[in-house]
């Protein structure tokens, strides 16, 4: 399984880097997130526990995973690896880089004149160790429903936070737009 989430947000890159690797802060600006905490730190990182929902309407499905987390200020990314929950084994990168750069990489994006930073984050996973079903089960629900399902609106709620803070009239931090409840 492979899911690509991306982004384009109309602030510095280095502003969007700094409120993605605050994860610790994320409950504050991300309504969907319960928690999030560091089990251990270290340097460029450390080992963080989230919990999130995945909304259905107004229903809402809870989950959780453990993973290691590096944040790589030079490259410009942030690595996780889950070691635990039902996504455990699963490699995900943030990637992050000014607007004029991603038009000529591999993840392409349009021109949009005012757009300095473009954020892609890629799941990469084998699915669960279920006999038969696993990787079925990664492909048709986990991935495209409740990795790409909190993954978009982690990168919507990010780009709106930090957007609203380039905007001193804006809306208070959390809010959610209608939009994004589904």
């Amino acid at each position: 399984m492979r899911i690509i989430d991306q982004v384009s947000i109309r602030a510095p890159v280095d502003r969007v880097f700094d409120v993605a690797t605050d994860v610790e802060h994320w409950p504050d600006i991300l309504s969907h997130y319960r928690w999030v905490r560091f089990l251990d730190r270290r340097d460029g990182g450390g080992t963080v526990e989230m919990a999130a929902w995945r909304p259905f309407g107004p229903l809402r499905y809870p989950v959780w995973w453990v993973s290691d987390m590096t944040v790589d200020r030079t490259a410009c990314e942030i690595r996780y690896r889950h070691v635990r929950g039902i996504t455990a084994g699963m490699s995900v990168v943030w990637r992050f880089v000014p607007h004029a750069e991603a038009s000529k990489g591999p993840f392409r994006v349009g021109t949009t004149g005012d757009v300095d930073a473009v954020v892609t984050i890629v799941h990469e996973w084998p699915g669960p160790a279920w006999p038969l079903i696993g990787r079925l089960a990664a492909n048709l629900v986990i991935g495209p429903v409740f990795i790409h399902g909190i993954a978009s609106r982690t990168l919507a709620g990010i780009k709106r936070d930090v957007e609203r803070g380039m905007d001193p009239g804006a809306m208070p931090r959390g809010e959610w737009s209608p939009d994004e409840q589904r």
